[in-house]
């Protein structure tokens, strides 16, 4: 488990604001939002679409599909006031290339999540979130299988990736502990290699939009 920040900084996604020219569209949503118009700018390169503007809250459909404040773009522990940090690029090919390089470098088969921290829709708090994954699954398909009782599961799917980085963020905190990679063993999953791609709801199913 690797948190997404380290992940981007050794990709280079730092990026100055000081070098950002706001469009006319990022001035305006950033008058309505009350934030800084440089950086709406770089949230709205990194989107699809604007979800919801109000004042302190831009939720953006990313480009990678995921719904989620500002692009995912902040600037907490960035040492330098001017610079903001973006997603990785591709996120499931990161954890792609970081299982690879392990396998290459230490001879270990070990599966890669990448994390971040989200709000939620339904809930208060942030927690955990797979944005890349490699050699885990990133959904759980139970349907089809008995419960206790022998009913059949209809609808279950598990989010695991998802309760990887939860798990992790445990350890790796979400503040200044400082502990960006967590080494997590013995757990039981399917064999199947996935991404974190298979945990984005897709827009016709998403009933909050």
């Amino acid at each position: 488990m690797l948190a997404q920040k380290i992940v981007s900084k050794a990709e280079g996604r730092l990026f100055r604001l000081s070098d950002v020219t706001p469009s006319e569209r990022a001035i305006e949503y950033g008058q309505k939002v009350d934030k800084d118009p440089r950086l709406v700018e770089l949230i709205l390169r990194e989107s699809k679409e604007v979800v919801r503007a109000i004042t302190g809250v831009l939720i953006v459909e990313h480009r990678l599909g995921f719904v989620m404040a500002n692009a995912g773009i902040d600037a907490s522990n960035i040492d330098d006031p001017d610079q903001v940090l973006l997603l990785p690029a591709d996120p499931d090919r990161s954890a792609q290339r970081l299982r690879a390089d392990f396998k290459r470098i230490a001879g270990v088969d070990v599966g890669v999540v990448i994390n971040d921290s989200w709000g939620r829709a339904w809930r208060m708090g942030t927690t955990g979130a797979a944005i890349g994954a490699a050699g885990v699954p990133g959904l759980i398909d139970m349907r089809g299988q008995p419960d206790l009782n022998g009913r059949i599961l209809r609808v279950t799917e598990i989010g695991h990736a998802d309760e990887i980085a939860a798990a992790a963020s445990l350890l790796m905190g979400q503040a200044a502990e400082g502990r960006p990679v967590v080494i997590m063993r013995g757990l039981g999953a399917p064999a199947r290699d996935g991404n974190a791609a298979e945990l984005v709801r897709p827009k016709r199913m998403d009933l909050f939009r």
